[in-house]
């Protein structure tokens, strides 16, 4: 309890750091990235539509007004609400302490709630249709979604230990990707999980901005817990405050059946998702660095190859690229698949060639993956222009283009058909997990430090051409024969 209110007091300051406009912006080199998307962090919650969703956002800057200031706490089904401001102050640790540990002695010593928290896990109609009947029995239900679609972020009290160590991180993964659905709003733009061992973690809905928004809040707060060890070096007084007030809906049978449908319906396509995150610990972005290529690129392609062995064909891949360089830009798909990168797997798979010629397959390789990303960082792609002309013939109500319905259209991964769906979540102690696109892909986030790679993959267990720790053994070994090729290559 002690590690939650810590850790939420850091991310209190960051919000202040936004609404006080004094977050420094971020650059890529010497370029200003856009900051936008750090107004979607806090007070944010995507709605339910039966067909079309809705972001709803209630931040606002000093200079623009008031903003929410209030918390939303989930433990064991039950949902809680405090303000984190007093008298124009932030809670101070000790405070959010004692808020937080009335929350669970409530929780301790009552029986559990109902968990219509569940309900935000469900096929999005579903949901859509579920909440409209919320509302529709109780005008107070509709003030609890306000409430807790406005709050700044959820804290999820979570009564599990998902042990992890720096090698096997893939309790804590799969605790933090699928673990209770009542004491989580899938919605939500920031789900805070606190561990009862004292670990972290973060859950987010990832419409209202990029993953990089959430690494940089995480990063900041891990830090600033490394830098005060954990500990509160303030005044331990505590303000005389309101408690927290239970937020507890009016249910029917009907929204009761609906939240035993959500929970089988979770249950089910959990259990068949396989997460696995292990650190490759033999070397890292020092040693790739020593050879002079790039880190991510050297990953990239030791995936491609990684798939090829395992599957005797190439994988097509989606790479996330930034475009923040522009005006409340988002994201550009990289490809990593090129015709270079399959002709260097197939060199490396023929027992013929030498590694003269793999050497310089590899290279070729290595130079068109990096022209593709510095294209699409230029919003040089050509996905997004796709999906917009795609999107354009739905709304003015024209046929489908030929393109769009063409089979090798999906299979190369459009329209949300990648089979390896990739990411570079940075170079800093934080990493995230993602579901696989389609039921035959990977989900596949890294991150890269200077000693070690590590990496988050899953898979559906319901698919036997699938197993993410085999892609990961492949991946491993992989890597070092890429090095091998790069050391060979320096003699």
């Amino acid at each position: 309890m002690e590690r939650a209110s810590i850790s939420s007091w850091h991310t209190l300051q960051y919000w202040n750091l936004i609404r006080t406009e004094r977050l420094a912006p971020q650059k890529a080199g010497k370029t200003a990235l856009d900051m936008d998307q750090f107004r979607m962090l806090f007070c944010t919650c995507k709605v339910p539509g039966v067909k079309k969703d809705t972001i709803r956002n209630y931040f606002k800057t000093e200079s623009e007004g008031p903003c929410p200031s209030h918390l939303v706490v989930m433990c064991r089904g039950r949902i809680f609400t405090f303000d984190a401001v007093c008298n124009g102050e932030i809670l101070t640790p000790p405070e959010l302490l004692r808020q937080l540990s009335y929350v669970k002695e409530c929780c301790d010593t009552e029986p559990e709630g109902d968990g219509v928290a569940v309900l935000t896990s469900e096929e999005r109609t579903r949901w859509a249709k579920a909440r409209e009947h919320l509302i529709s029995i109780d005008p107070h239900n509709n003030t609890i979604l306000e409430t807790i679609q406005s709050s700044l972020f959820v804290i999820s009290l979570d009564e599990t230990k998902p042990y992890s160590t720096p090698e096997n991180y893939t309790n804590m993964t799969a605790q933090t990707l699928k673990g209770d659905p009542t004491i989580r709003w899938g919605d939500k733009s920031y789900n805070s999980l606190v561990f009862s061992d004292g670990t972290l973690g973060s859950n987010c809905d990832h419409a209202p901005y990029d993953g990089m928004v959430l690494v940089s809040l995480c990063w900041y707060v891990d830090q600033q817990v490394k830098a005060t060890q954990g500990k509160w070096k303030g005044s331990d007084a505590v303000r005389a405050m309101p408690l927290p007030e239970e937020l507890v809906f009016t249910v029917d049978e009907k929204v009761c059946r609906d939240i035993r449908d959500a929970k089988q319906q979770y249950l089910e396509s959990t259990q068949n998702l396989q997460v696995i995150c292990y650190a490759f610990t033999a070397f890292g972005k020092a040693a790739i660095k020593q050879k002079k290529l790039h880190s991510d690129t050297f990953v990239q392609l030791a995936m491609q190859l990684a798939y090829y062995k395992m599957n005797k064909k190439p994988g097509s891949c989606y790479e996330t690229a930034t475009t923040r360089k522009f005006y409340h830009g988002r994201t550009e798909t990289m490809r990593p698949c090129t015709q270079e990168a399959v002709s260097w797997c197939k060199a490396m798979m023929d027992p013929t060639c030498t590694d003269n010629v793999r050497r310089k397959a590899m290279q070729q390789a290595f130079s068109k993956h990096n022209k593709l990303m510095a294209e699409a960082q230029e919003g040089q792609g050509f996905d997004r222009h796709l999906l917009g002309l795609y999107l354009i013939s739905k709304e003015e109500g024209r046929p489908t283009p030929e393109l769009y319905m063409d089979p090798l259209y999906a299979k190369s991964g459009g329209g949300g058909n990648f089979v390896l769906s990739s990411s570079l979540v940075g170079y800093t102690t934080v990493l995230g997990a993602v579901a696989p696109m389609v039921h035959h892909g990977y989900g596949f986030f890294y991150r890269i430090r200077d000693d070690r790679i590590v990496i988050s993959i899953t898979a559906w267990k319901s698919c036997h051409e699938t197993d993410a720790a085999s892609l990961f053994n492949q991946f491993s070994s992989s890597l070092h024969e890429m090095l091998h090729l790069a050391t060979v290559s320096q003699l």
